[in-house]
């Protein structure tokens, strides 16, 4: 195993550590009361309009019902060359931001590997980015987006992770600017990894994520990062979201549309909660 292949920094912790197991767990969060209500197809010949996707990134047990709501959106859109994963630095590896240029990332499900041509060209425009490896290490954000897409696609998926330690909007507009040169005729969904407002009265989340959604559907990514600002709100993806709607438009996106909105509350009773959000942008 080559030094660009990482390892599952949150396989059972966040999500199953077996492939028997997180197959199974796949299953029940698109069929939970909470989720799609059934299991995707990959419509081989969909429109493929999708050009971005907002998911959440805890564990599945809570935020994954939500995400399944995206992943089934995706399916039923087609099959994707690659996938470009934002997430944010959450601090539990190195301080960087970074791209991952060559390997792959290990799941239960077997490795993805890096779309090698797309990662080179992703780096060539943000040339303060790490590009090994090691700087993904412990970062769970962008991990538990792998299983659902390759419980989708399969062994064959390929992805550019890409890691955003400083997310204010002038790094906001230099990833979403960098996807939007670098993806340019390409057949590739951007997936912005975020949960929304953490640990809040349910009431104060779901109001405060309302007005971030209304910022996601319209594409503002502009407005999405000041209204977030102006309330202090928690929302761990902000510049990784905002990228993608940057590059979105960029790419020729039309519309955007709210999939689902749900919060860890709907799992368990708990004083405050954390806000998961779905959406899709389309071209």
């Amino acid at each position: 195993m080559s030094d660009m292949t990482r390892r599952p920094a949150v396989a059972g912790q966040f999500y199953e550590g077996s492939r028997e197991r997180l197959l199974a767990e796949i299953e029940d969060v698109y069929t939970d009361s909470h989720g799609p209500g059934e299991m995707p197809a990959v419509a081989e010949d969909g429109p493929r309009r999708l050009l971005g996707l907002v998911c959440p990134h805890a564990g599945y047990i809570y935020s994954g019902p939500i995400a399944a709501y995206a992943y089934a959106e995706l399916a039923r859109d087609g099959r994707p060359e690659a996938f470009v994963i934002i997430g944010p630095n959450h601090g539990r590896g190195s301080w960087t931001s970074a791209v991952q240029t060559a390997g792959g990332w290990l799941t239960p499900l077997g490795e993805a590997l890096v779309h090698e041509e797309l990662a080179g060209a992703i780096a060539a425009e943000l040339p303060g980015f790490s590009t090994g490896a090691e700087a993904f290490r412990a970062e769970h954000s962008i991990e538990v987006q792998l299983p659902f897409l390759q419980h989708l696609y399969g062994g064959g998926v390929k992805f550019v992770p890409v890691m955003m330690l400083e997310q204010e909007a002038a790094a906001a507009r230099e990833v979403g600017m960098a996807l939007g040169k670098a993806l340019a005729g390409r057949n590739v969904v951007i997936i912005a990894s975020t949960d929304m407002t953490h640990q809040m009265p349910r009431q104060v989340a779901t109001a405060q994520d309302g007005l971030l959604a209304e910022k996601i559907v319209a594409m503002d990514a502009e407005g999405l990062l000041v209204e977030r600002d102006k309330r202090d709100i928690t929302m761990c993806g902000y510049g990784a979201t905002a990228a993608m709607l940057i590059a979105a438009q960029m790419l020729g996106a039309t519309e955007a549309r709210l999939l689902r909105y749900g919060d860890s509350g709907e799992v368990a009773v708990m004083p405050t909660v954390v806000g998961y959000l779905a959406a899709a942008v389309y071209r």
